[in-house]
């Protein structure tokens, strides 16, 4: 690993992915998005129709379709098989399955793979849920983002249409009982991490307190 790396943690709806690309335009970084990663697996596997209830037919499928990944913090990309996944990733139906998806050992094993091979060039800041504890423990600057359980459902509710604050907020707490509880790289934040509660932060202000703690750091 040669450049900078940093590592950004946490739940979803904690702020990492609008946090993450404003830091990379900040420095003028790449950007990497793992959970696209996880989530183009899975719509490539409904789209095909493998029972995601089923561990081992996940595991089968798991190094059939071909990723191609952007790391553009102004306009981050994922394909699969040559096709634009970027838009579909983002459904209802993905989001519910990725959990189930992702907690696979052979899909962490081949996308943590292919993400040491992207990040490995440095210079990057990179979102996720294991990056500091499992992708990338070296990284120069671990952020670990938390928020309170309204703050989140409701900038899940705001982001997409025909849902629910009350919704949200139980898909996000079975997704995060989920993904902190799975025995293959769970959801955790690495010892050496700074955490960071957005609850009453905008994007600005959490950008800023980011980078002032990679100018500590870094």
């Amino acid at each position: 690993m040669t450049g900078l790396v940093v590592a950004m943690d946490g739940p979803s709806g904690s702020g990492k992915s609008s946090a993450s690309r404003g830091i990379a335009r900040a420095l003028g970084l790449r950007y990497l998005d793992t959970g696209a990663m996880y989530r183009a697996i899975t719509w490539w596997m409904l789209q095909r129709g493998v029972d995601l209830s089923d561990p081992e037919a996940v595991a089968a499928r798991a190094l059939d379709p071909l990723l191609t990944v952007g790391t553009d913090p102004g306009a981050p990309s994922v394909a699969v098989d040559g096709v634009d996944a970027a838009v579909p990733i983002r459904t209802s139906e993905v989001t519910a399955a990725v959990s189930a998806v992702s907690a696979v050992p052979e899909v962490r094993r081949r996308l943590v793979a292919e993400q040491r091979e992207i990040i490995g060039l440095g210079d990057i800041v990179v979102e996720g849920r294991d990056i500091g504890t499992v992708v990338v423990p070296g990284a120069q600057v671990k952020i670990y983002l938390t928020a309170s359980a309204d703050a989140r459902a409701l900038r899940r509710t705001a982001e997409l249409a025909g849902t629910t604050l009350e919704a949200q907020k139980s898909a996000m707490a079975r997704r995060d009982t989920l993904d902190s509880t799975r025995k293959t790289d769970p959801l955790a934040m690495a010892a050496d991490a700074v955490e960071l509660d957005t609850t009453a932060l905008n994007l600005e202000e959490v950008v800023a307190e980011v980078l002032r703690v990679i100018k500590e750091k870094a």
